[in-house]
């Protein structure tokens, strides 16, 4: 199983950003895709998650800035991210969920490496 992240960067406040993540090594259009990211000496948490039918999860500070969508003949999953503040600074890693609980790192399975995003001004 591979997953690489790609579309991190530094941004202004309010600033948007696009992550991108490609899957391969396993059947990616049957799996949980998520989006997790972790701040350092904070534990890795998910932001936003999205079942192989479409339903989603978001953390409550991210919704309504933050549109997950997946592209299965791509084997892509993205994190569309609006009105980024400083608190969204953080490494962000795709990974593969397994379950119904999104609660910090929980059903987290593989991991990518991770793109980071930078908010400041």
């Amino acid at each position: 199983v591979e997953l690489v992240e790609s579309g991190g960067g530094s941004v202004q406040p309010g600033g948007s950003l696009r992550l991108s993540c490609v899957g391969s090594g396993f059947t990616f259009n049957t799996y949980a895709m998520g989006w997790a990211r972790q701040v350092p000496g904070k534990e890795l948490e998910w932001v936003s998650g999205i079942f192989s039918d479409g339903t989603t999860y978001y953390l409550d500070s991210v919704k309504g800035r933050f549109t997950i969508s997946r592209d299965n003949a791509k084997n892509t999953v993205y994190l569309q991210m609006n009105n980024l503040n400083f608190e969204d600074s953080a490494a962000y890693y795709c990974a593969t969920h397994y379950g119904s609980i999104w609660r910090g790192k929980e059903g987290m399975f593989h991991r990518g490496g991770g793109t980071r995003v930078s908010v400041s001004s």
